[in-house]
């Protein structure tokens, strides 16, 4: 494990030299440790420093009632357990909530906490970047464009977030909120042991979406804890897929393909291809068969997305100028479309669209207030 964090200069007794507070949130149980110690305290108060934090979702150290009255005290005076505050917070009809959070320097991020009637799973969608630099035409977070990468603490903080709010334990996180994961990766790695470590997260339930950054692909497959890999493919041949995904003109299908297949290989699990179904565009039966062809031999599931509008400028990178906006599938072109991947043996299943009415769905998050 890497030496201490940025927090590492803050761990000092009240009244040190710095007078900076350290911050508690994704600090692990060595780090805590590390500061119990720096405190003149047994190292066993780490743990139940640890437990209010991670388990407990404390969100102050007088709710910490097993632990004597002093240290308290001594981490009221020298530490506080999150710069992360909630900004705004919506409820969908259907239950999803979305949060934009801010962090310390005034950035904000979106994240998600999806329900379903009926399944006992609460899934924290979270974003790995503030922004996005893939530009995919048809997702609200790229037409912002890149700010900063996402601290790994920054990145548990969202999970954290929903569960003090809510005061429910999230059981799955996806890395499918704003940001490309891989272009973060090292933070993202750290992200995902603090969810694995400190929130007790299987990396069965953790699942990371990418649009296909090839070199790391082959890192991740190589990695001790290795998530469930979701690729945004969203067009079945390399001309279509440039149109509308930029990353295509950097790592084509067929280099992709070959990634995936070494993942599958290597950690014996199965992907999923995400395929956004845009209305007369992606969702022709053409499309399908194509798309059924490239997934024949590889170890995969396929999950259908019906479009979600967001304002979208066309730029004149199309090959036909006459393409109209974007557009929802029709119903009966969604289930021919599934009909015919079905029908190559791979399980296909049509996402069901959640927080739409609040632009929580699949590429409606911008993360920012609007005007």
């Amino acid at each position: 494990m890497e030496a201490l964090n940025e927090n590492e200069k803050f761990c000092v007794p009240p009244g040190g030299e710095s007078g900076q507070k350290i911050r508690l949130s994704g600090l692990d149980k060595n780090e805590l440790e590390g500061l119990m110690e720096t405190l003149g305290e047994k190292k066993f108060r780490a743990g139940q420093v640890f437990s209010w934090l991670y388990t407990k979702n404390a969100v102050s150290f007088d709710e910490m009632s097993d632990i004597k009255k002093e240290l308290r005290q001594k981490l009221n005076e020298c530490a506080i357990i999150t710069d992360v505050k909630i900004k705004t917070k919506q409820i969908s009809t259907d239950g999803t909530l979305k949060y934009l959070l801010e962090y310390k320097d005034g950035n904000t991020a979106e994240c998600v906490l999806m329900r379903f009637d009926n399944r006992a799973n609460l899934t924290a969608c979270v974003s790995s970047q503030i922004g996005c630099a893939m530009g995919c035409k048809f997702c609200a977070t790229g037409q912002r464009g890149i700010i900063r990468n996402l601290e790994p603490y920054e990145i548990l903080e969202q999970i954290l977030t929903i569960q003090r709010d809510t005061g429910l334990k999230v059981t799955n996180v996806v890395f499918m909120g704003q940001g490309e994961p891989f272009n973060n990766y090292k933070n993202m790695m750290r992200a995902i042991e603090l969810i694995n470590s400190c929130l007790t997260i299987g990396i069965r339930r953790i699942t990371v979406s990418t649009c296909g950054i090839v070199p790391k692909i082959y890192d991740v497959s190589n990695e001790d804890l290795v998530p469930t890999l979701a690729i945004s493919l969203h067009a079945p041949n390399s001309e279509l897929r440039a149109q509308i995904m930029p990353v295509e003109k950097r790592y084509n299908i067929e280099e992709l393909k070959k990634a995936l297949k070494f993942y599958t290989e290597k950690t014996g699990k199965r992907v999923t291809l995400e395929y956004v179904l845009i209305g007369k565009l992606t969702d022709t039966k053409e499309c399908a068969a194509e798309l059924a062809h490239f997934m024949k031999d590889l170890k995969c599931n396929v999950n259908l997305i019906p479009y979600n509008p967001v304002e979208i400028k066309n730029d004149g990178n199309f090959k036909d100028s006459t393409l109209p906006v974007f557009k929802k599938p029709d119903k009966k072109d969604i289930m021919k479309f599934k009909y015919i991947l079905e029908a190559s043996g791979k399980k296909v299943t049509v996402r069901l669209e959640r927080g739409a009415d609040i632009d929580a769905a699949c590429g409606q998050l911008k993360g920012k207030v609007e005007g």
